[in-house]
């Protein structure tokens, strides 16, 4: 089947968000919330092992707080966090805070130019896909993808598949006509999972992991002047992400 559609994970792979917008966004919301948790770099690192923003507070709370004691009203707590911390960081995003990748304006005008259609596939919330494209993209970049598959739209969170499955069945598409992109082992676990060929653009929190089954690994998209590094895979001498290096890769 020939390639119709591209799948996008958001958080590190449109845009470095983890390490200096989602994190001290969750620095912030816990300041506001009077309590002394605080996520430092490393520690954050750790915590990315789970995925979901809710789920990682609960995460963090049950693997590194033994003393502490969960009021009554514990799950409402973890909401009210979780929406201050989206507010926070929709802050940082206006003030143009968190640009996207290298290479990811350029591959996507590309795509919408050759009538590639587009989808988001994410944990994250759509507040947060949304106010992203808006300032990190363009005003109306929300409408260059024909569906936003994002947050709590599904029960299971990646790494399991379902939000694949749900892209792609609003999209009417199988898993031979899409390639995904994402920058971590459990997206990847997540949309291979789906049957989904990936790409994956690394960061500095999952460059370590491992990623035997994409079909290869960079350390971004590339741009003319700033060519990506290729970590796995076979380039076959390009500089750059672009269709035609997908399809190749796509029908290999």
């Amino acid at each position: 089947m020939a390639l119709e559609a591209l799948l996008f994970d958001v958080d590190g792979t449109l845009a470095d968000t983890e390490r200096d917008g989602h994190r001290p966004a969750f620095n912030r919301a816990f300041e506001e919330f009077g309590l002394d948790w605080h996520w430092d770099a490393e520690l954050y690192g750790k915590l990315l092992a789970v995925t979901g923003g809710k789920e990682r507070i609960r995460y963090y709370v049950d693997h590194f707080l033994p003393d502490y004691v969960k009021p009554d009203d514990f799950d409402a707590l973890v909401t009210q966090l979780h929406q201050a911390k989206t507010k926070h960081y929709t802050t940082m995003l206006a003030g143009g805070a968190i640009p996207v990748r290298p290479g990811v304006r350029r591959l996507l005008d590309e795509a919408r130019a050759a009538g590639m259609r587009l989808a988001v596939v994410t944990t994250t919330t759509p507040q947060n896909v949304t106010e992203l494209l808006k300032h990190s993209l363009a005003e109306d970049a929300e409408s260059w993808f024909e569906v936003i598959a994002a947050g709590d739209i599904v029960p299971a969170k990646k790494p399991a598949a379902d939000i694949y499955h749900w892209a792609m069945d609003e999209m009417r598409l199988s898993p031979e006509q899409c390639l995904a992109f994402e920058d971590s082992h459990n997206g990847l676990r997540a949309s291979r999972g789906a049957g989904v060929k990936t790409v994956v653009t690394v960061n500095g929190y999952t460059a370590h992991e491992q990623f035997e089954d994409a079909l290869a690994v960079l350390s971004d998209l590339g741009e003319p002047d700033a060519p990506f590094e290729v970590l796995q895979g076979n380039a076959a001498g390009k500089a750059y992400v672009d269709l035609a290096l997908l399809r190749r890769w796509f029908n290999e």
